[in-house]
C-alpha cells in the first residue's frame, strides 16, 4: 500500500496522508457517499466504548452474573483481532492467516500453548467460529467476552455456556442497549463527553459538493440521532447560515448495512422533524430524507453506478466490502488509529534502526556458520571439493561452536527490542497493521477492499477533490 503522490505534497502530516491501494481519479468520481458513525463523525472510542461496556455490564448484573468487580480496559481490544468462539480466544492472524499472538481469556497464551492450538489452523473468516472485530463497535463486547471467559473457566457464571453461546450473549446485550436507544441518548445528553470534533471536516464536504460531486449520506442511525449528531459535529463550523443538509444532496437513515447495498427493502420519506414517515413509491427527489430502502434507488437517484461512485465508511465489511464486491462502487476506508500508529512507528524508528543493524550482523554471522558446517560436512563425509583449504575438522569444530555462542549472544540483544516493536501502538498486540514483520490480517482486508484509506475524513481537505491518487509498483521479494 502506498501514498497517494505523497512526495508532491510535502506539507501534509505522513499521518494525515491518503494511501492508495487501487488508482483512483477523483476527477472521475461523480458522487461520493459517506457513513455518518466513525466517518462523518469521530467519538471518543474510550468514552463511547466505555459506556457500552457499561451497559453490558449493568444487564449482566440485573440477572445475576458476578461481574460487579469487572472494568473496561480500553488497550486489551484492538481492531483487526479476531474472537477464536471455539476455544475463547482472542487471536491476531498475519495476511495469511497463521496466528501470531492469542490469549485466552485476560492471559496471553505462550509460544507453545498457541502452537500446541493452532500450528494446523490457518484463520479463514468464513468459518462461523471465528468473529472479525473490524469496527470500534467491537471493542466493549470484545473486553467484557475475555474477562467473561475467564469467569465461565472458574464455573463461577449461572449459566452453563460454551465460549460461542457466551459470545452471543454479550452481542445480543450490547445490541439491544443500541437499539433501545439508552447509548445514544446518553450522547445526545453530552455529546462534548463522547465527539471529537474536526473543523475540517464541514469545509472537505463543501469543498467536494462545489466540485460537482452529488453527496449522500448513508447511515445505520436513525433520523434523530443523525439529525442531532451531524447539526452538532457541522453546523458551527459552515459559513454564515449554512447547515449540515445543505452539504448533500439525499439524506438516508436506517440503513440496514451491509444488506442495503446487497438486497431490496422498503423505502419511506420522513416528511417531519420528528421523524414521521410516508411511504415512498417512484424516484427519490433532491435534498430528500429517506428510511431504508437499498443500493438500487441511489444509482436511479443519481443516474449513475459502479465505478462513478465513491463510498466512505470505516466498518470494513459493512461499509467497504459489500460495495466493492457488490456494486463495484470505488471505496474508502477511514482507520483513525493510522495517526497514533504512525506516531508509535517514529518513536520506534532509532529501535528499528537497531534491530535491523544486529539483523545484517546476525545475517553475516548465520551464513559463516553454515558455511563452517558444510565444510565439516563434506570432510566428514568424504566428498565434494572443500570449501576452504587446510581447515581440520577440529579446528571446524571449534569454529561452529563459538560461531554458534556469538548468535546465541546476538538473539539475546535482538529479542527485548523486537519484543518491544509495536507496544507502542498497544502494549499486547503490537502494531496495528502489522503482525509482527509481516501485515496483518486486518491489512490484507483493507489492501482487498479499499482503493484510499485515510486517518479521517478531512485528510480529503489537503489533496482536493481533483486529486489522481496513483497506486506505485506492487514490490516483490525478488524486486530487492
Amino acid at each position: 500500500m502506498t501514498l497517494g503522490t505523497k512526495e508532491i505534497y510535502t506539507d501534509i502530516p505522513f499521518e494525515r496522508g491518503i494511501y492508495c491501494n487501487r488508482t483512483l481519479n477523483l476527477r472521475s468520481i461523480k458522487a461520493i457517499g459517506y457513513d455518518m458513525d466513525y466517518t462523518l463523525v469521530h467519538y471518543n472510542v474510550e468514552a463511547w466504548e466505555g459506556r457500552a461496556y457499561e451497559h453490558i455490564k449493568q444487564r449482566l448484573l440485573a440477572v445475576g452474573w458476578p461481574v460487579e468487580d469487572l472494568h473496561f480496559d480500553p488497550q486489551w481490544v484492538a481492531r483487526g483481532l479476531i474472537i477464536d468462539v471455539k476455544l475463547g480466544n482472542i487471536v491476531k492472524a498475519n495476511r495469511f492467516g497463521y496466528i501470531w499472538r492469542a490469549a485466552h481469556g485476560m492471559e496471553v497464551l505462550s509460544y507453545a500453548a498457541m502452537k500446541k492450538a493452532y500450528s494446523r489452523i490457518l484463520v479463514d473468516l468464513n468459518e462461523s467460529r471465528y468473529i472479525f472485530l473490524n469496527t470500534f463497535f467491537s471493542i466493549s463486547a470484545g473486553c467484557m467476552y475475555s474477562q467473561l471467559v475467564d469467569l465461565l473457566d472458574r464455573g463461577v457464571l449461572p449459566e452453563v455456556l460454551g465460549y460461542h453461546d457466551l459470545y452471543n450473549r454479550v452481542q445480543d446485550l450490547l445490541d439491544a442497549a443500541h437499539i433501545e436507544g439508552e447509548l445514544k441518548a446518553e450522547i445526545m445528553a453530552t455529546p462534548e463527553r463522547y465527539v471529537d470534533l474536526d473543523p475540517q471536516m464541514p469545509l472537505t464536504l463543501l469543498d467536494q459538493r462545489e466540485a460537482g460531486k452529488k453527496m449522500i449520506v448513508i447511515t445505520n442511525s436513525e433520523w434523530e440521532y443523525t439529525r442531532f449528531m451531524l447539526e452538532y459535529a457541522f453546523d458551527a463550523f459552515l459559513p454564515g447560515d449554512m447547515t449540515w443538509r445543505e452539504l448533500f444532496h439525499l439524506i438516508v437513515v436506517s440503513a440496514r448495512k451491509p444488506a442495503f447495498f446487497s438486497q431490496s427493502g422498503p423505502i419511506f420519506k420522513v416528511v417531519t422533524e420528528q421523524g414521521l414517515l410516508s411511504p415512498w413509491i417512484g424516484p427519490l427527489e433532491e435534498g430528500g430524507i429517506y428510511l431504508g430502502g437499498n443500493a438500487a434507488v441511489i444509482e436511479d437517484f443519481l443516474g449513475m453506478s459502479g465505478d462513478e461512485i465513491l463510498y466512505v465508511g470505516d466498518h470494513l465489511f459493512a461499509d467497504v466490502n459489500v460495495t466493492k464486491n457488490v456494486l463495484r462502487w470505488r471505496t474508502a476506508l477511514v482507520v483513525r488509529e493510522l495517526e497514533e500508529e504512525i506516531h508509535a512507528i517514529s518513536l520506534a524508528s532509532e529501535r528499528q534502526d537497531q534491530i535491523h543493524a544486529l539483523m545484517m550482523e546476525k545475517v553475516a554471522l548465520e551464513d559463516l556458520f553454515s558455511q563452517a558446517r558444510l565444510q565439516l560436512q563434506r570432510r566428514q563425509g568424504g566428498y565434494g571439493p572443500p570449501l576452504e583449504e587446510n581447515q581440520d575438522p577440529k579446528e571446524l569444530s571449534s569454529r561452529i561452536a563459538e560461531l554458534r555462542r556469538e548468535l546465541v549472544k546476538i538473539d539475546a540483544r535482538i529479542g527485548p527490542l523486537v519484543i518491544q516493536d509495536g507496544t507502542d501502538f498497544n502494549p499486547t498486540w503490537g502494531y496495528l497493521m502489522r503482525s509482527g514483520n509481516d501485515k496483518s490480517h486486518l491489512t490484507r482486508q483493507v489492501e482487498r477492499y479499499a482503493d484510499i484509506y485515510m486517518s479521517r475524513v478531512s485528510n480529503f481537505l489537503r489533496y482536493t477533490p481533483f486529486m489522481f491518487f496513483r497506486a506505485q509498483r506492487g514490490i516483490l521479494p525478488h524486486d530487492y
